[in-house]
């Protein structure tokens, strides 16, 4: 990242003069976020970032941006003078003002559904009894299900939701149940297993404290998982579908481990008819599609199941982006806004930087919005020529390279034309076409060509399997969370279908 700063002429170091005219200040403020971006960049980020773009880079990058210029200049504010508060109270405003621009490119605004949510609302008071707070309240959005909406306007910092620690179902809750007592001693059972287990027999304890909680929750969640002969016929020959095939293959085989093994070892604990593959499928897709990573207050990071807060839908363009740690004062996991949300606007959560694979194996839809994460990994084999088996001089050793769609870059044009500089800098040193500051301007044209004939060769196959070329349009997939749809996904043919079930390509030695 330091490279990249130094490369772009950019400082982590401002001085902020007091006379600063309005006009002046956010030229200064643009030099500040184009810094932070970069400080932000993650992997992905830095791999596709093109010399001359300079963001923004995704809405994750933006937000972590700018909420730190901003709890920055805050804290600044505090301690300033007269003279220098007027220039610093200008730069929070303005970059209030951006963070409300974020996630406002999307256009489509799920449409509200008139539905009764009376076990919903039964949720939410359980939840107020044993100490949560919320500022949203529920509602049903028309092809998602459940979501949750701000009842009030929520600014950056707020608190949108508040959730004790002693509600938070983790391994520190099974490891007081009988059922811990009588696993710990059995060989190759995860605690996270364990858990699996855990839940599919409280779920049917009417005496349970989380009884409320497992009442509330789908009997189906219609994720990859599960999805049926229509939606698995309409993935296949895709990589995905050798995915999701395999991952239930995995957990059946998981499953046969286990059963009746256990039931047989421990029949009161392990009751057939409530440990059958169906509850188990059922136990693991609540697990991939509601848990969440946390650090609880006793320094440990484990998977969680948190009430309410799993009701909080997914975004690209998030409000709540941090959340991972209990509060070491109030013994409570809380959920901060990094964008503000509107009294009666829907209130995104982040489930995390995943790929529309992921997103459709685990969870069961896919964001409406351009997801950066969406990318075809691409394993080149530039080591051995094919005619006499000499090894090949590539001037980088990095062989595994990714593309995604190229709109998503704000440079489409020569050099880069979009594409990832590092895999266009490893074809050119295939292919042996590398030039420099001496190279005529034809021969850097042809050169040029041959790189992108290049990659045509590699996703033309691909693309035969999508259909007729006029159906390439960019088209946006019509797909929300579960649990509530009926058809497993909406697709419209576009070429944009390749980014999430293309999976990894393997391309031949080039010479």
């Amino acid at each position: 990242m330091q490279k990249l700063l130094e490369a772009r002429k950019l400082s982590c170091t401002f001085q902020v003069p007091i006379s600063s005219s309005p006009v002046d200040a956010c030229k200064l403020l643009d030099q500040m976020i184009h810094a932070a971006r970069v400080a932000h960049m993650d992997e992905l980020e830095l791999y596709f970032a093109g010399g001359d773009d300079y963001g923004p880079f995704s809405a994750r990058n933006e937000l972590e941006s700018l909420n730190l210029l901003l709890k920055t200049i805050n804290t600044l504010l505090v301690a300033a003078n007269d003279g220098a508060k007027g220039v610093l109270q200008l730069l929070v405003d303005e970059i209030v003002v951006r963070l409300r621009s974020v996630g406002l490119t999307d256009k489509l605004q799920m449409a509200l559904q008139t539905e009764n949510h009376e076990i919903e609302d039964s949720l939410l008071k359980w939840g107020e009894q044993h100490g949560v707070k919320s500022k949203l309240q529920i509602a049903f959005f028309e092809g998602a299900g459940r979501g949750m909406l701000a009842s009030e306007d929520l600014g950056v910092g707020d608190i949108a939701l508040e959730i004790p620690e002693s509600l938070i179902i983790s391994e520190e809750l099974l490891c007081q149940s009988d059922m811990f007592l009588a696993l710990k001693d059995v060989n190759s059972i995860s605690t996270e297993t364990m858990l699996l287990l855990w839940s599919m027999r409280e779920r049917h304890n009417p005496s349970s404290m989380f009884k409320m909680f497992f009442e509330t929750l789908p009997s189906n969640f219609n994720t990859g998982l599960s999805f049926g002969i229509d939606a698995l016929a309409a993935l296949e020959g895709t990589l995905l579908f050798d995915e999701l095939m395999q991952a239930r293959q995995h957990l059946r085989q998981q499953y046969d481990e286990l059963f009746p093994m256990l039931s047989t070892k421990f029949p009161e604990i392990f009751k057939q008819d409530i440990f059958s593959w169906d509850n188990f499928l059922w136990a693991c897709e609540l697990w991939y599609s509601n848990s969440m990573m946390v650090v609880l207050s006793s320094g440990k990071l484990t998977t969680c199941l948190i009430p309410v807060a799993g009701l909080m839908n997914h975004s690209v363009t998030p409000h709540i982006l941090n959340y991972g740690r209990v509060d070491q004062a109030t013994k409570s996991l809380k959920f901060p806004l990094s964008r503000p949300c509107e009294a009666g606007a829907q209130c995104f959560l982040s489930y995390g930087k995943h790929p529309g694979s992921h997103l459709i194996t685990f969870y069961g839809f896919l964001p409406r919005e351009d997801n950066p994460y969406d990318v075809i990994p691409l394993d080149l084999d530039t080591s051995v020529h094919e005619e006499d088996g000499t090894a090949q001089s590539v001037s980088t050793s990095v062989t595994t390279h990714m593309v995604r769609g190229t709109w998503l870059c704000r440079s489409r044009g020569p050099p880069t034309y979009g594409l990832p500089p590092p895999l266009l800098s490893h074809l050119r040193a295939a292919l042996n076409c590398d030039h420099n500051e001496s190279t005529p301007e034809a021969d850097i044209k042809e050169n040029d060509r041959m790189v992108l004939e290049t990659l045509v060769s590699i996703f033309t196959p691909m693309l035969e399997g999508l259909g007729e070329a006029d159906d390439y349009n960019r088209c946006h997939f019509i797909m929300l969370k579960q649990p509530s749809f009926v058809s497993p996904f909406v697709l419209d043919t576009s070429l944009r279908f390749i980014w999430f079930v293309a999976g990894r390509v393997r391309v031949g030695t080039l010479c």
